[in-house]
């Protein structure tokens, strides 16, 4: 083991539930692996792991192998699905300055290797009832090979991803608690429309989850009964970056907020919501008995909740633009470099630990970014 992994491992007394959340994002999903890479080493491992999308696929390779072959795991699926194409020329992949451009066009064009495929002209003809741009076989026999469902079901640790049905519109969540976990259940939860078609499930169709919530932090936190835990939140696009100064720049800028906006907006309301228990909790215990038993009383006594929670934001701010086809392109040069910038950016987290900081008695919720303190300490630091 590193000797950097070493200095910052999980101590013995650290008796939370760990939790890792895996956004959605496509091909920036390799970020969350090598930060995966990084909790392993530090023993962090997840007791329950959650994902969305492309963080359905990377939380059944870790929920689905033991801990000993997960990095191996995760690094074969995702050097599997950047192989170049057959219809795809490899001189593409070493042209550096068109390297984004070329490969979000090959994913476009002739899919991914063990992942999607494009559909035959044929099924686009009249009448042919084609519902989608491509077919998901391949990633079934991927999933199959990658991942022990078995294992899954096993309930070694807790497992959930997320799908919305798309008759009634509903958020579903899959959780190996509640049912047995089968590979078209992460199939589900990445199936984005139009690319993707629905998947079928039980007689019921299902989309990718991230059409409602791109993130199944809020469902790992609320679901009772709670116990303190740290959940540490790996999500794919940033809130905070730099005003666009071409319109490649503002098109990327737009999908960062969208869906940054939306993980920021449920992360909050969490925080603030559990305070509250915490706090209702604290008032309880000192008012008078005649008070304690009026209905108002008894109805706060189902939302106080003396569980401490740590939610840990992991996310993915890279150091350059990299364009609104970011989360389809698919390269190998470029999923190597969010690999190592995921299992980077969890190690400073690992040697910061502030979740190590006692809890104060009033917040029953805190959230840490490392790595935006840090890059706002720099900012400041900076001569104006």
């Amino acid at each position: 083991m590193p000797q950097t992994a070493k200095s910052h491992r999980r101590p013995a007394t650290f008796d939370k539930r760990v939790a890792l959340v895996l956004q959605g994002g496509g091909a920036l999903g390799s970020y969350q692996a090598g930060v995966y890479e990084a909790l392993a080493a530090a023993d962090y491992l997840p007791q329950w792991v959650a994902g969305t999308s492309i963080g359905a696929i990377n939380a059944a390779i870790i929920a689905g192998n033991p801990p000993q072959t997960r990095v191996a795991q995760l690094r074969a699926f995702w050097e599997a699905i950047t192989a170049p194409t057959s219809g795809w020329p490899t001189w593409f992949q070493a042209m550096t300055d068109a390297q984004r451009h070329m490969g979000a066009m090959g994913a476009v064009l002739c899919g991914l290797p063990g992942f999607y495929a494009p559909r035959s002209p044929v099924d686009f003809l009249p009448g042919a009832g084609a519902v989608s741009f491509y077919n998901t076989a391949a990633l079934r026999d991927t999933l199959e090979r990658l991942v022990d469902f078995d294992r899954i079901n096993a309930r070694e640790i807790r497992f959930s991803v997320g799908a919305v049905n798309v008759v009634n519109g509903r958020l579903t969540p899959f959780d190996n608690h509640h049912m047995k976990i089968r590979p078209e259940h992460v199939m589900a939860s990445g199936a984005l429309p139009p690319g993707f078609p629905a998947v079928e499930i039980d007689g019921e169709f299902f989309w990718d989850g991230g059409l409602i919530s791109n993130t199944p932090l809020q469902y790992v936190l609320e679901t009772e009964p709670r116990i303190s835990q740290i959940a540490f939140q790996v999500d794919l696009f940033q809130s905070y970056g730099k005003l666009p100064a071409t319109l490649e720049e503002v098109a990327e800028r737009d999908k960062d907020i969208r869906y940054a906006s939306r993980t920021r907006t449920a992360t909050e309301a969490f925080e603030v919501l559990h305070n509250i228990r915490s706090q209702v909790h604290d008032l309880l215990a000192v008012l008078p008995a005649e008070v304690r038993s009026l209905a108002q009383a008894r109805f706060l006594e189902e939302l106080a909740c003396v569980t401490e929670m740590d939610i840990v934001q992991l996310i993915y701010r890279p150091f350059a633009p990299q364009g609104s086809t970011k989360d389809f392109e698919f390269s190998r040069i470029t999923m190597l470099d969010r690999w190592e910038q995921g299992k980077s950016d969890a190690e400073v987290n690992l040697r910061a630990a502030p979740w190590l900081v006692p809890h104060p008695r009033e917040l029953g919720a805190r959230v840490f970014d490392v790595l935006h303190d840090v890059y706002k300490k720099q900012a400041a630091a900076q001569p104006v």
